[in-house]
């Protein structure tokens, strides 16, 4: 399982280092792929599989199933772990999340958020303004969570 919320660079070739904790739960591959919310999803390669399972079940016919299926599938690429516990963030993909210098690598059960610091604190500030994480978890409750 994923949790907590680490500070990296990205540096010049786009490798990122991914946290200790996190690398044994990876192992040495893993897939990343474009996140919702203008981040990055980073999952083990069995998570990934469970994942393109579910969107493989979609109703192809269904418009929304069709496009959700290619920005998670299209815009995934497999990652090597390297020796210093490093992957390399296709250009893409940086592109997407909009990443600097700065990132934010979140732990979120079963997948890692990488985030563009600014973007994360943005997010977060946002989050946390008046009720509004009171309200995300109000209306979770209105559906059974």
């Amino acid at each position: 399982m994923f949790i907590g919320e680490y500070t990296y660079s990205l540096d010049t070739k786009r490798r990122l280092g991914i946290p200790a904790k996190f690398r044994k739960f990876l192992g040495k591959k893993a897939v990343i792929t474009k996140g919702l919310d203008n981040c990055l999803f980073l999952f083990s390669e069995k998570e990934w599989e469970k994942l393109a399972k579910r969107l493989s079940n979609f109703q192809f016919e269904k418009s929304d199933a069709r496009g959700f299926s290619r920005f998670m599938l299209a815009g995934a690429s497999e990652v090597t772990i390297d020796s210093l516990g490093r992957i390399l963030i296709p250009d893409y993909l940086k592109k997407h999340a909009g990443l600097k210098k700065k990132t934010i690598i979140a732990g979120i059960s079963n997948r890692i958020e990488i985030w563009d610091e600014v973007q994360w604190k943005n997010y977060t500030q946002k989050a946390e303004k008046g009720k509004g994480v009171e309200d995300m978890a109000e209306r979770l409750a209105e559906v059974g969570f």
